[in-house]
């Protein structure tokens, strides 16, 4: 029998972004609830929503800081974009 995976609610808001190269505002979607985030090794998985060359210049810098609609602050590791598209994918931790 096949194993649901618990679905985890999405997160949604206005940031901004951080990175080399660029620091302006963003939109985002997080897979979670970034106020449950620990340090240790546990991440959440996310996207962001800018200008197609800012998702690119995001995505070429490799990491950066997103400072949420709540005023919470997260380190980002960029993992993936697409030539053209305005979304980069991130994970987040502490």
């Amino acid at each position: 029998m096949a194993r649901l995976r618990k679905q985890l609610p999405a997160h949604l808001g206005a940031g901004e972004l951080r990175c080399r190269g660029f620091s302006g505002p963003v939109d985002y979607e997080i897979q979670g609830d970034p106020a449950t985030l620990r340090l240790g090794p546990l991440r959440l998985r996310g996207s962001l929503t800018a200008t197609p060359e800012v998702a690119a210049e995001a995505f070429r810098a490799g990491e950066a800081e997103l400072k949420l609609q709540d005023g919470g602050a997260f380190r980002i590791t960029l993992l993936g974009h697409s030539a053209g598209s305005n979304v980069a994918y991130f994970e987040m931790r502490v």
